[in-house]
């Protein structure tokens, strides 16, 4: 007796995507169906996703990146969900990995796989970008979207099975390096506000140890200097995100009493 195939359901947020909708949308063609969840686009995101075939549900409001991907996922008609963001896609190697393992019938509470991160022109191999491995296929009655914004993650229970793919994900992170800043400036800016919301405040370690002790990190143990100058940058930009988070931290209390 065979195992029965295990429905899948593609689960995407976005917002303002439409030059990278199309593609993500595609390599979600393994999937039984295709949940798109945008915050109000106006550039023709919603468009190219229903002409694909894919379920498009509005939700504004944008909550939050991880309460947008959670309801994503219970908006899905199947348990076992496959979650990307709008610049993300499976690669071919990973949907094949990904339909034989449903023919065969999904088990534990999810899967984790690594992602190839493109940055200004080329995936880069160390660093913190890599393996930046993500659980993205996982059993929504076990595992949900947790973590900090912007910065989500999907949490299991201590003990669930969480097995180990090789086949990656492809990340598309920037558009260019004006991309990246503004990414930069936006993120901070979030989790500042959710670093004050859970009562967290700045010391100066903060702001004078952490920075640098992440360009070491990135750059030196894990050995991003292997990317050549995009090792270098990426480690730049990553203390730059770091001190700006606790400098904008800081003065946040000061910026609300006015």
């Amino acid at each position: 007796m065979t195992a029965e195939a295990t429905p899948i359901s593609g689960c995407v947020i976005c917002f303002q995507e439409q030059d990278r909708i199309a593609d993500c949308v595609r390599s979600l063609s393994f999937c039984d169906e295709v949940v798109v969840v945008d915050s109000g686009s106006t550039d023709g995101t919603v468009q190219l996703a229903r002409g694909l075939g894919a379920r498009v549900v509005t939700n504004t409001p944008f909550p939050g990146h991880r309460q947008q991907k959670q309801f994503a996922v219970e908006a899905a008609r199947h348990d076992w969900v496959f979650c990307l963001d709008a610049d993300e896609r499976a690669t071919p190697a990973l949907q094949q990995r990904v339909r034989d393992l449903a023919a065969a019938g999904l088990a534990g509470a999810g899967y984790e796989m690594p992602r190839s991160n493109w940055y200004l022109g080329k995936v880069v191999r160390a660093g913190l970008f890599w393996p930046d491995r993500k659980i993205r296929l996982f059993d929504r009655r076990t595992a949900r979207w947790g973590g900090t914004n912007p910065h989500d993650r999907v949490e299991v229970p201590a003990g669930a099975l969480v097995t180990r793919l090789e086949e990656s994900i492809e990340h598309l992170s920037y558009r260019d390096f004006r991309h990246h800043v503004r990414t930069i400036d936006s993120f901070t800016a979030i989790a500042a506000r959710a670093l004050a919301a859970d009562g967290r405040r700045t010391n100066p370690f903060d702001l004078l140890v952490r920075p640098p002790a992440v360009f070491v990190k990135s750059l030196l143990l894990k050995r991003g200097f292997l990317d050549g100058w995009r090792g270098v940058v990426i480690a730049a930009m990553a203390a730059w995100t770091d001190w700006l988070k606790y400098w904008r931290l800081l003065r946040l209390p000061r910026e609300t009493r006015r």
